[in-house]
């Protein structure tokens, strides 16, 4: 599945998750390359650089930190770029695709694996 950091596609084709984030935010950038690395289509939508005024982010995820996404396939909403990377590789990178279960929903592992 190829990215689309940016489109004008219809709400039924558009991606499950969206990318809150800044210009030339280098927290940002992580995140977009672990959403491309693991080939996971998403959407940028690009929020006030002033950081009382985003206002959008904190009624997402209860902070106005960037990056933040929110994945509508999985039900998740997090904020801070390396609890982010971890969802996107753990969730569909290699070992996380297999996990997925055929309803969309993500499996449960058992701790300790």
């Amino acid at each position: 599945m190829a990215s689309t950091p940016t489109g004008d596609a219809s709400a039924t084709d558009e991606p499950a998750v969206t990318l809150y984030r800044l210009q030339a935010c280098p927290f940002c950038e992580r995140v977009v390359r672990a959403l491309e690395a693991n080939d996971v289509a998403y959407r940028s939508r690009f929020v006030e650089p002033m950081h009382s005024e985003r206002d959008v982010v904190k009624r997402l995820t209860g902070k106005r930190t960037v990056p933040a996404i929110v994945d509508r396939s999985t039900g998740v909403t997090m904020s801070e770029s390396a609890n982010i990377v971890d969802y996107v590789e753990h969730t569909y990178g290699d070992d996380g695709a297999a996990e997925t279960a055929t309803d969309g929903e993500p499996s449960r592992s058992p701790e300790g694996s």
